[in-house]
């Protein structure tokens, strides 16, 4: 046996480091990729219906990426409960908030 071998996958390093089962992870990868492509479908029209001609001036974009990231965190519990991780991204969310904005629990 070499020492490639005895290696952890990515899958069991997100497992152990979730604490979750083989599947769940493949589940949770899913609900991120949901999220991530809505929001990528989303930009276009709101481009669009907040500068008209679809231009993105540096004020919009700059507006747009802080604002994005609580739309983001919204489709993600909404996509964690549909497909029956609510719990996961919730927690998730939780840990995600604290260590951005630094509270203490």
């Amino acid at each position: 046996m070499t020492e490639e071998d005895t290696k952890p996958t990515w899958v069991q390093k997100l497992q152990k480091r979730w604490g979750v089962s083989a599947i769940r992870v493949f589940i949770i990868l899913i609900v991120f990729a949901c999220t991530g492509f809505t929001i990528m479908f989303l930009k276009k029209p709101v481009v669009a219906y907040f500068t008209g001609d679809g231009s993105q001036p540096l004020l919009f974009s700059i507006l747009y990426y802080i604002l994005i990231l609580p739309v983001y965190n919204i489709f993600l519990l909404i996509y964690g409960f549909i497909f029956g991780q609510f719990k996961f991204f919730w927690e998730f969310e939780k840990r995600f908030f604290k260590r951005m904005f630094r509270i203490k629990s």
